[in-house]
């Protein structure tokens, strides 16, 4: 009686032990990661700072990270820095703002409608298929070269992955949440809060941080075509000057834009997506 109590105890107690441990394992990952993001980026100037102390870089084709610094500076307190960096936060973010909408209206008419899909989504596959910096010159002739045209390509360089995402989440929704929506009897109104939009969101957020990252990449080539301002203009005059520490600079703003923005969509998916326990979450 006694090796069989002994025997059976320690299975049970092992079983007490490993849901612990494994949640542990799945969540950790998750709380670390803000901080974990900024390991990479800052091993990076360390050695970029490293190799330029000790000579290895040449200074004129890649200035050291204290020579960036100055020049940063000086452009901000004469104010061209500051105000190109304001000029390319609104016209990112007015289009942003235009294919964000774009492509969250359009994903829901075809994922809810058949007539939707038969209508949108092979047009949207049409237009994944065409690169986006293709349309430029067709697109300068339609709206001109100011602000216009600008606006509508970071527009459909982010409406692209959030359309593409957010329709391929709705198409994955179980069809036992619907079925059971309709045994409960629900309205389309609370059918669409109730199951569509918790089963699109994870694919929303991902399209999301698609769009956001395409927003800058975007930037970066149309502030170099027929611009009198932003960051793109100023990395291309300093380009025909041959100013790299200039150059740098604009890069590295780009660069911090693009994690500060991807950073901040990942916190809120984080919170709205709190309910699933995944590696990332």
């Amino acid at each position: 009686m006694t090796a069989v109590t002994t025997t059976t105890a320690v299975p049970a107690a092992q079983a007490q032990e490993l849901p612990q441990v494994r949640r542990r394992r799945r969540l950790s990952p998750g709380r670390r990661l803000p901080a974990a993001r900024l390991v990479g980026p800052l091993l990076v100037l360390v050695l970029w700072a490293a190799a330029s102390a000790a000579g290895t870089l040449d200074t004129s084709a890649v200035p050291a990270p204290w020579t960036v610094l100055r020049t940063a500076g000086r452009l901000w307190t004469d104010g061209t820095l500051s105000t190109d960096v304001l000029t390319s936060l609104k016209r990112a973010a007015y289009g942003f703002a235009i294919g964000l909408a774009a492509g969250v209206l359009l994903a829901l008419a075809a994922g809810l409608s058949r007539t939707g899909e038969a209508l949108i989504d092979g047009t949207v596959q049409l237009n994944r298929a065409i690169p986006t910096l293709g349309l430029i010159p067709l697109f300068i002739l339609w709206l001109g070269i100011g602000e216009t045209f600008k606006v509508a390509i970071i527009a459909i360089v982010v409406y692209v992955p959030v359309y593409l995402n957010t329709h391929a989440a709705l198409a994955g929704i179980d069809s036992r949440y619907v079925e059971l929506a309709e045994v409960q009897g629900l309205s389309r109104l609370a059918f669409v809060r109730q199951v569509v939009i918790p089963g699109a969101l994870p694919g929303f957020f991902v399209g999301l941080r698609l769009g956001v990252t395409g927003s800058w990449l975007g930037l970066v080539v149309l502030e170099q075509i027929n611009a009198t301002s932003g960051l793109g203009y100023l990395m291309f005059q300093a380009q025909n000057y041959g100013q790299t520490d200039v150059i740098l600079v604009g890069l590295l703003i780009y660069g911090v834009f693009g994690l500060v923005s991807d950073s901040a969509v990942r916190l809120v998916e984080r919170r709205v997506l709190s309910w699933r326990r995944t590696l990332s979450s």
